[in-house]
């Protein structure tokens, strides 16, 4: 027997009918997925290969650092990069307020002009967390800090010293790629003031997450494009030079040769050598005459290493002794004079 609607049901139906809603069972399309827009007119300069090799190198700086203050602090730090990508520096001064403190560090590359600083800024909740457990407190009392407080003396001092050290850690992650010297580190504290990068100059901006005992915040590191492409340069340099070097032409002697040029040896003169008894030389006084058994005008032996190695003329140059190189020492030479004695005291048989 058919089921019969009260007349509340038919009410219900005839008004779903009239209001023209969808059916429950039928199911919600799905959200149309969102496209980040791309400015043409201002395109990107640091390609995708760039940014990952970026979060590989501070993926490895979150490591370091995690472990390294975790024994500064005594306090369990963890750290995170939640993202890295290319913005204009604008984007960067404009997220500061003027009670906030970031640090610039100058890198000296090898044979390279000066160029624009690294700038690395951490939020205050970390940074105050951090300097109480260097004052001796357990990082945990934050009452009454927004983001209207400013730094004292005292914490801007700790300030510098706690940067200094994510700085350390910022050579130590690069060292794998290329070796970092840091120049100069100035604190800055009115980020408006700061005019040394242009605001519409494109950066490279690398946010992580820190995680100080109960507090958590973000250190955000702006490293500017002109600056990462030197870097990158220098890194691909070495990278072909390490790829073309074919393991002939790393074993060759003009190769070998060439990297030892710059080292240097004692040579020496040897005119000759003589057996003297003891007496003779307890005897010895200024004025007296050791005689060397040998021609005056004999050839004299350049010694490198206690083995010859040229052979030549004693003589002088602009009032200086000097020996005139006249060629290489015999094959026989070689054997060395010391057993020329021992060769002719063997009796003949």
């Amino acid at each position: 027997m058919a089921e019969v609607l009260s007349q509340s049901q038919i009410d219900a139906l005839m008004k779903e009918m009239r209001s023209g809603s969808k059916n429950k069972d039928e199911k919600p399309k799905a959200e149309e997925k969102k496209y980040r827009k791309y400015d043409f007119y201002s395109p990107k300069k640091i390609t995708k290969d760039k940014i990952k090799l970026l979060k590989g190198i501070y993926d490895n700086y979150s490591r370091i650092a995690s472990s390294r203050l975790n024994g500064i602090l005594r306090i369990n730090c963890d750290l995170e990069v939640l993202a890295v990508e290319e913005q204009r520096f604008y984007e960067f001064s404009n997220a500061l307020s003027d009670n906030d403190v970031f640090i610039t560090q100058t890198l000296d590359l090898p044979g390279r002009s000066k160029k624009p600083p690294i700038l690395m800024h951490i939020n205050q909740a970390p940074m105050l967390s951090m300097i109480d457990r260097l004052l001796g407190g357990d990082g945990s009392d934050l009452e009454g800090v927004d983001s209207n407080y400013s730094y004292t003396d005292i914490e801007i001092e700790l300030y510098r010293k706690i940067m200094g050290y994510f700085l350390e850690f910022t050579l130590d992650a690069w060292a794998n790629y290329i070796r970092l010297k840091s120049d100069s580190i100035i604190l800055e504290e009115n980020p408006s003031l700061f005019q040394e990068i242009g605001l519409d100059e494109t950066i490279a901006i690398v946010i992580l997450n820190i995680v100080t005992g109960t507090s958590e915040g973000k250190i955000t590191i702006c490293i500017p494009q002109v600056l990462l492409t030197e870097m990158f340069s220098i890194i691909d340099s070495q990278k072909h030079g390490r790829d073309t070097d074919e393991p002939e032409a790393r074993d060759s002697r003009n190769v070998i040769l060439s990297k030892i040029k710059e080292s240097t040896l004692t040579m020496k003169a040897n005119m000759g050598r003589v057996e003297v008894s003891m007496r003779d030389i307890h005897d010895l006084r200024v004025g007296d005459i050791i005689d060397l058994e040998k021609p005056k005008d004999s050839e004299v032996y350049l010694d490198i290493g206690d083995a010859p190695w040229l052979k030549g003329r004693l003589g002088s140059y602009k009032k200086n002794s000097a020996v005139l190189i006249s060629g290489r020492p015999d094959a026989d030479t070689g054997a060395g004079e010391e057993n020329a004695s021992e060769k002719q005291a063997v009796p003949a048989e």
